[in-house]
């Protein structure tokens, strides 16, 4: 069905959806490659939401020998107007041949109706081509549009032997600078990071990503959320000192902290406000943060990938609501003792039918330390 040449133009097409990597959310991440002859004849990549989609940049650059081409676009072409015109109907327009399309647009207003439509017009269009790295690239889109949630990863750094700081609380630092500095490639891809109120007290982090980079101003800030049942967030946190950097290119909300309680207290929620920090009062049955409605409230912000940041108390209470999709270790070789304090509070477990199952997604070595990601088995995964 696909040829050798087909492979190798959309992996060219992946590479330029990756530009999009840090900031296109809401928006998925999206690559365009038009050939014909068998030399590419136009290039696009969607980079910011509001902003030309991947298809458009494409067209424009190859212009009237867009006409018998064929499109190698790594998502599905929108169909439906949005900001922007649907992409179909520029496809349609320009006089292409053929669409190689890598997967299906997950997103309720297209979801087939971009592809039906360019066939509709006779053009050949094929689909499926690298599917699973289109996906991957789009992980926390196909999440939020197939699940209602964003992918929520877990950010653990530890020792070999699962310790994450030692008893008396300190954890500076058990990872080298090297797994540090990679970590804000996580938070910069991650539309929210999230940590709990004991993180805050404990550290006080800026959860802001912090890049020496030619390209740090395409870096757009996550939302910073902390998940604070009662309110114990001191005013003068670092979190309310640092401002939501100028860099970014976002549609509200870049850089800024969202805190997630379940108190009423209308004094502090006052004086947080007037720090610029927005409250949402989520409590659950026992008078905690609900985190499935926060996760809720983060889906309906459009959060698409979503990076926690935690000790053990909330990695635990995430992964017992089984909310966790993939956890993020980084391991340094080191023991710290049956003392130190572990990756996740779960309770006992009296049967081997409690776990939770992972597997294996990657493992690197990051510097002198090892990076491994593994993704929760469930029923059904994106």
């Amino acid at each position: 069905m696909f040829t050798k040449a087909d492979s190798q133009w959309m992996a060219h097409a992946l590479r330029l959806a990756e530009r999009g990597l840090y900031t296109t959310s809401p928006n998925p991440r999206v690559g365009c490659v038009l050939v014909k002859d068998g030399k590419i004849i136009g290039r696009g990549s969607h980079e910011y939401a509001g902003e030309a989609h991947a298809e458009v940049y494409a067209l424009r650059d190859a212009k009237e020998a867009a006409r018998g081409a064929t499109a190698y676009v790594t998502l599905e072409p929108c169909s439906h107007h949005g900001r922007t015109p649907p992409c179909a109907d520029g496809l349609i327009k320009a006089g292409v041949a053929r669409v190689v399309v890598a997967v299906q647009d997950p997103n309720p207003h297209v979801a087939g109706a971009g592809i039906a439509r360019l066939r509709a017009a006779g053009i050949a269009v094929e689909v499926g081509l690298m599917e699973n790295a289109a996906r991957e690239l789009n992980i926390g889109f196909f999440s939020r549009m197939t699940f209602n949630l964003p992918w929520l990863r877990s950010k653990i750094a530890m020792s070999v032997d699962g310790g994450t700081a030692l008893q008396n609380g300190v954890s500076q630092w058990i990872t080298s600078a090297d797994s540090r500095r990679d970590v804000q490639h996580w938070r910069a891809r991650s539309c929210a990071v999230i940590t709990g109120v004991g993180t805050v007290l404990a550290d006080d982090p800026q959860l802001n990503v912090r890049v020496a980079s030619e390209n740090s101003q395409r870096i757009r800030q996550p939302l910073r959320v902390v998940l604070d049942s009662h309110l114990k967030i001191p005013l003068s946190a670092k979190i309310f000192q640092t401002p939501p950097s100028p860099a970014g290119r976002g549609d509200g909300g870049e850089g800024a902290t969202l805190i997630y309680t379940a108190t009423h207290d209308a004094e502090k929620i006052a004086a947080l406000q007037k720090l610029g920090a927005q409250i949402v009062v989520l409590p659950d049955a026992v008078g905690r943060v609900d985190l499935l409605a926060a996760l809720r409230d983060l889906t309906a912000r459009g959060c698409n990938e979503v990076l926690l940041e935690a000790g053990s108390i909330l990695n635990g209470a995430f992964l017992r609501a089984g909310l966790v999709d993939e956890l993020v270790l980084y391991i340094a070789p080191q023991l710290l003792g049956d003392m130190a304090r572990g990756v996740a509070q779960l309770g006992e477990l009296t049967t081997l039918d409690q776990r939770i199952n992972m597997e294996w997604h990657d493992v690197r070595n990051v510097g002198k330390d090892l990076r491994v990601i593994a993704r929760i088995k469930k029923d059904s995964n994106v």
